[in-house]
Parts: C-alpha cells; structure tokens; sequence
C-alpha cells in the first residue's frame, strides 16, 4: 500500500510539474500578445460599438451650467492603420432627429428650423481629411457638416487603448475625442439677437465623443 501511495504521489507531482510549465508559458504568451495589442492595436476598419459609444455636447446656459445632450442614432468607422496612424481615418454621422436633452419639449424645439432643423438637414456628419501623430496621441482634422454648413474642424482623440480579438469578437478599440464650434458658424443661431449683457444660451459648443470601435471580420471566401 505505501508503495502503491508513493508512486502516486510522484505520477502527481510530474503531471502538476508539467502542466504548471505549460500553464506559464501559455499564459506569458497571452500576456505578450495582450501587451503589444494593447500599445499598437490591429489594422483594419473598426465599426462604432453603439451600445458603447456616446456622441454628445455640451452648451452653457444663462452662465450658469453647461446643459449636456447627445445623439442616439448614428454611424461611423475608423479605417486604422497600425503601422502608421496618420494613414488612418475617421468617418461619422448623426440623425439630428435623435437628439436627447433630457428635456421633452427642449428636444422638440432643437429639432425645429430655429435651431438644428432637423426636416430639412437630417444629418450631421464628419469626414477626416488629415490625421496627425501627437505623443500618445492623435489630432483628427476633416470636415464637418452641420445644418448644411461644411467648414474645417479638428478634434484631439486620446488613445485609450486597444483589446485583441477572440471568437466572439473582432479586435476593440477605445477613444475620447473632443472639440469645440461656434454654433453660429453653421447657422443654429437661436438667441443671437439677444440685448447685450444678457446670457442665454452660449455661442460655444463642446463636443464630447466616447468611442468604441469594434474591428470588422474579413468577409467569408465564397464557396466554390
């Protein structure tokens, strides 16, 4: 019998052996691999994780505080390049009609000629035309339309990081990116003849845009 328990234990201690071996060195491989995606994700056009994602602004009211709002419906992509970012590029768009404030009656009035005209322009959208390298980070630049009004703008996008793909998924990525427009600079000039000295609602507008990015799977080769 001791005999017996003593070849047991070393059968056990050489599958414990072995296994923890294989268990490190499959687990430092996963960390290498986890590591470098994290630094330098993967290439390829990622999709907006709407679920995950949160296009929205923000407009100081009476000087007082800075009334939040955002937009439900949406699209974009990133074509990213891992090789060298400033090959990448960043294209969305909004449905005005989606807009939410909080407020009923106040996304009602947003969606009205006076303000976003919603009928009439349906859409914001941005398409970039240059993307820069800037430490950790990147600055976005392209072209913004906004009530029928295109002009220039730039948003600074922090690199929040990168996850590699599994079965279930493609390859994410996570970014904030944000900027600033005068609103009067697309037409949404509500209040703009106010008397001098008297707050309402400001010029100034702060866009705040959480991204997550999912990576596309290549399409499936067709059958022969």
């Amino acid at each position: 019998m001791k005999r017996l328990l003593f070849i047991f234990g070393i059968v056990a201690a050489s599958f414990l052996f072995f296994t923890d071996d294989s268990t490190n060195a499959g687990a430092q491989l996963f960390e290498e691999k986890f590591a470098v995606a994290q630094a330098n994700g993967e290439s390829g056009v990622y999709d907006f994780d709407k679920a995950h994602t949160f296009i929205g602004f923000n407009v100081n009211h009476l000087g007082l505080i800075d009334v939040p709002g955002h937009f439900r419906d949406f699209t974009g992509t990133i074509n990213y390049n891992a090789e060298d970012v400033t090959k990448s590029s960043v294209n969305f768009s909004a449905k005005i009609a989606s807009v939410e404030t909080g407020a009923a009656g106040r996304d009602a009035h947003l969606k009205r000629a006076d303000f976003f005209d919603a009928e009439k322009f349906p859409e914001m959208t941005f398409a970039s035309t240059k993307v820069e390298k800037r430490g950790n980070n990147v600055l976005v630049s392209g072209d913004f339309t906004l009530r029928g009004v295109t002009k220039p703008i730039s948003f600074a996008f922090d690199m929040k990081g990168f996850l590699p793909g599994n079965e279930r998924s493609g390859a994410k990525m996570g970014i904030v990116a944000k900027t600033e427009i005068n609103r009067f600079d697309y037409g949404v000039d509500y209040g703009k003849a106010a008397p001098a000295g008297r707050p309402g609602i400001a010029n100034k507008v702060d866009i705040d845009i959480r991204i997550e990015a999912v990576k596309q799977k290549p399409a499936a080769a067709p059958a022969e």
